[in-house]
């Protein structure tokens, strides 16, 4: 059973011969009142503040609990864009050694087309130095000779 401060302000006793002094056991009460009702409303102060702490404790919770969540997240996105990253530059490295051994290849096709074309060349030069050569020749024969008739008409 619990006691209230009105029940001990409403608390008769029984008067005997030889008591206590009533005075002071009415002062005495009315301290222990007093005293309980400070007590019960330190008490409610104090219920209300753990209340008020236990929801800003939940809070609290809650928000250490978004934080984590966002730092998870924030740590799968990081190793995700680094995963990405790695395999996009593993491609533009692939990509550049694809495209060097293109180039080196067109470059040794050329160099084989020019070292074709200079061959050719050569050939061409040749054939045109023993067909001006054939010329020169024939044109000198064609000279004597017509050094030679000139040289019997003057005879004649």
């Amino acid at each position: 059973m619990r006691i209230t401060p009105l029940d001990i302000q409403q608390k008769q006793f029984k008067v005997k011969f030889r008591g206590f002094d009533m005075e002071e056991v009415y002062s005495f009460l009315e301290m222990i009142r007093e005293s309980l009702e400070e007590i019960l409303k330190e008490n409610s102060l104090l219920k209300e503040k753990v209340t008020i702490l236990e929801n800003q404790l939940e809070e609290y919770r809650k928000i250490e609990q978004s934080i984590r969540d966002t730092l998870m997240t924030a740590q799968k996105l990081v190793e995700d864009y680094t995963a990405n990253a790695k395999k996009e530059a593993e491609l533009i490295i692939r990509e550049a050694e694809l495209k060097a051994e293109q180039i080196l290849n067109e470059a040794q096709e050329k160099v084989v087309k020019i070292h074709e074309d200079i061959v050719d060349l050569k050939g061409i030069r040749r054939h045109f130095k023993e067909e001006i050569k054939r010329l020169i020749e024939s044109h000198l024969s064609m000279l004597e000779f017509d050094k030679e008739r000139e040289g019997e008409e003057s005879e004649v």
